[in-house]
């Protein structure tokens, strides 16, 4: 605990310089404009600003990167309060109260609640971070090849069950991910897979180009696709919360915090979740469910606080694990790799300053939201009054700028565009992108796990259902994939009809 309080200090006081603070605050500005403007995201946020933080140190660069994360997610409750228009994904549940109460001429309080939401389940997830990393860390020592190989299969499965309404398109797209990590020599031999005599796809798809394609030239095509009109604001007074609304939900806040970290722990879940998931479980459990949707104060305080807290929630199992928690940390992930830090077990051996050097970024990334939640809301709100004319032929510069800068080769220009027009084409019919995404971030994983046991175990597939940990993730894997089948999904229906039938039970006469 004391070793983890002095890396806390040391970390918290080499950030503590001007050009590191204006960083800082420049990428929490950053973010929350694009996680303002509906239809862009956090997760092209971050990785738009990895591609320009190439060349900085590796810590200053992973900070502005978990500030424009948190920015992106808390900026979205703008649009959602004042245009009924989620920024991002994760503001939808604010919308249901946040406009509500706009429409009562409380925008400003609204506005309020969100900043104080926001903060304090960023803080309450910093602390898990905290906490729970080192502990995750020290239990994954004990993981095998055996036991990450499933570890990566049950990212990828749970995140496909999770983010959509139908399970087979989600697991679809999460096992195209993982051949597109496939593609290329593979991590033992060298081999080449899929090459078919090419030499740049001998050496794989690098994931900056991909991940740009992904989310950002897809969101171009996407935002380009629709007809936009001019929004319309809605007026407000101030924006500074009210401390008897904190007060007064003080319960709600450790709740929905408790419930967006655990749900930013899942992988590939995402932020939307938390805050549908908080939403709801305020909503089952307040003395006044009928405000819901009209306007409730305490509603809106646990969409937001659940979002936030999901945030450093996402990070606990990307730097314990390797195994990113929601699309965004997928990027944040890789951007760590990019760096030269190998988040994962092992981090905590090789480099455990580091969990505590992204604690303090979060506490930074806080601090700067609730500073331009407090002073600069009118300024901000002026992006909405941009046309998208304007700003989509900028993103795709960035883009391009973007994919060619990691290697300067025109062969990953091209990958932007595939792979962004790829996604385009799964978002039009109905395929979810993040486990699309992390199927390609883990796949790396997944296949030299799946490699490195077969060689330990001289081809034995056994020690993968033997082995307890791999055990019980293989069974976990097992149980996603069957409860989801329709026709397990009928007989089980069927079954539970026959027994609350009184007299009757399946099987008599």
């Amino acid at each position: 605990m004391f070793d983890g309080l002095i890396f806390f200090s040391q970390a918290v006081a080499g950030f503590l310089t001007p050009a590191t603070l204006a960083l800082a605050l420049g990428a929490t500005l950053v973010g929350l404009l694009m996680g303002a403007m509906p239809g862009l995201s956090a997760t092209l946020a971050i990785t738009l600003l990895t591609t320009l933080t190439l060349k900085l140190d590796p810590s200053v660069a992973i900070l502005i990167l978990i500030c424009a994360y948190n920015g992106a997610i808390y900026g979205g409750s703008r649009t959602a309060i004042l245009l009924n228009i989620p920024g991002t994904a994760a503001n939808a549940a604010a919308c249901l109260d946040g406009y509500a109460l706009a429409r009562k001429g409380e925008a400003g309080r609204a506005m309020g609640i969100a900043t104080a939401g926001s903060v304090l389940g960023s803080f309450f997830g910093m602390l898990c971070l905290a906490l729970f990393t080192p502990l995750l860390g020290e239990f994954a020592l004990s993981f095998g090849a055996y036991e990450f190989f499933w570890l990566a299969l049950l990212g990828v499965v749970m995140s496909g069950n999770v983010v959509t309404a139908d399970p087979i398109k989600g697991w679809l797209a999460g096992a195209l991910g993982l051949f597109v990590a496939c593609i290329g020599q593979e991590g033992l031999y060298a081999y080449p897979r899929f090459s078919f005599g090419n030499t740049d796809l001998a050496g794989g798809f690098q994931l900056i180009p991909v991940l740009v394609g992904a989310f950002g030239f897809s969101e171009i095509l996407t935002i380009m696709a629709e007809r936009g009109t001019r929004p319309k604001i809605m007026s407000f007074d101030t924006a500074l919360p009210r401390i008897v609304d904190v007060l007064r939900h003080w319960k709600t806040i450790l709740r929905s915090g408790t419930i967006g970290v655990w749900v930013g722990i899942l992988p590939g879940v995402g932020e939307d979740m938390a805050a549908w998931t908080s939403y709801a479980t305020a909503k089952r459990l307040s003395r006044k469910p009928e405000e819901y949707g009209n306007g409730s104060v305490e509603g809106l305080m646990a969409a937001e606080t659940g979002d936030n807290a999901s945030v450093p929630g996402a990070l606990i199992p990307a730097l314990a694990l390797a195994i990113p928690g929601s699309a965004p940390s997928a990027v944040l992930l890789a951007a760590m790799i990019i760096h030269g830090i190998q988040p994962g077990p092992m981090l905590m051996v090789n480099n455990p300053d580091f969990i505590y050097q992204v604690v303090a970024m979060v506490l930074i990334a806080t601090i700067g939201i609730l500073f331009f939640g407090l002073f600069f809301i009118r300024p901000l709100l002026l992006v909405l009054r941009v046309p998208r004319t304007i700003l989509m032929p900028i993103i795709f510069v960035l883009c391009t700028v973007g994919a060619f800068s990691l290697s300067s080769r025109l062969f990953d220009v091209w990958v932007m565009l595939g792979f962004g027009t790829l996604a385009f084409l799964m978002r039009r019919h109905g395929y979810p992108i993040a486990p699309f995404v992390l199927g390609i971030v883990l796949g790396d994983i997944l296949d030299k796990s799946l490699r490195r046991a077969l060689t330990l175990s001289d081809g034995d597939m056994t020690p993968f259902f033997t082995r307890p940990i791999s055990a019980i993730l293989a069974l976990l894997v097992i149980y996603t994939f069957i409860s989801n089948v329709p026709a397990v999904g009928r007989a089980t229906a069927w079954v539970k009809t026959r027994l609350e039938k009184p007299g009757t039970r399946p099987g008599a006469v």
